[in-house]
């Protein structure tokens, strides 16, 4: 069984910064594809970033090319997104997601920009 855990969500003013961490445990291999993903009110679920397994490559939705970043480290099977100057339109839950849409899911952390 397969569990994500996420933290580090929460309320931060425009142009702030929010680290968010997803722990996984389980059966976990290295060739699997992690990422973040956030749905919005009223919105659908839509892909932020993923990073593919050792030696994958990051690739980022158009709205947070430059702003966010994914990395993962290996050895503690943890996938993180720094997200820097955020704006409003970044508010959403975000969640960790493992082996695409059809894999597993956190269960979401919610991430609020607002002054």
């Amino acid at each position: 069984q397969v569990q994500l855990v996420e933290s580090g969500g929460g309320l931060v003013q425009p142009g702030g910064s929010l680290r968010l961490s997803c722990a996984a445990s389980g059966s976990i291999f290295r060739i699997d594809a992690m990422g973040w993903y956030r749905q919005a009110p009223g919105k659908e679920r839509e892909l932020v970033a993923v990073i593919g397994g050792i030696g994958g490559r990051a690739n980022y939705a158009d709205s947070v090319k430059g702003r966010f970043t994914i990395s993962r480290d290996y050895a503690k099977n943890t996938v993180y997104l720094e997200m820097n100057s955020l704006k409003p339109e970044d508010t959403a839950v975000y969640y960790c997601n493992l082996r695409g849409v059809r894999g597993f899911w956190g269960q979401g952390t919610q991430v609020t920009v607002s002054s």
